[in-house]
């Protein structure tokens, strides 16, 4: 099973997702490097797909999809940083949380934000 570092960005109640051309909505990140350490991938991710940059990325929780292994992260950014599509990613927006379950979003995105807001609620 493949190792994903897998970014949460939020600003309030709206978080960061990001899309390839023709593709479902899911949230940033991608495969580790051999011997990367996972929260410099997530921020590596984070600033290939979106060029923003992290201060931080802080361990949230695993999440064992079908295909791969997500390890999840919180990353902080400038409230003022603007996301941009790059590298393979054509689309970034940010989503309220409440409007997530209409889109059609990757099924670990959909799985991963339920997560997150159950263990924000404890």
């Amino acid at each position: 099973m493949k190792k994903r570092a897998t970014v949460v960005c939020r600003r309030g109640k709206r978080i960061l997702l990001v899309a390839r051309s023709e593709s479902r909505w899911a949230l940033p990140g991608g495969i580790l490097k051999r011997g990367e350490h996972r929260s410099d991938a997530a921020l590596r991710e984070l600033k290939e797909e979106t060029r923003l940059t992290g201060k931080s990325a802080k361990h949230l929780f695993d999440f064992r999809g079908k295909q791969k292994h997500h390890h999840v992260f919180s990353c902080e950014i400038s409230n003022r940083a603007k996301a941009c599509p790059s590298n393979e990613i054509s689309r970034c927006r940010w989503v309220h949380l409440d409007d997530i379950p209409r889109l059609i979003t990757s099924g670990p995105t959909t799985d991963i934000v339920k997560l997150m807001s159950q263990q924000r609620r404890k």
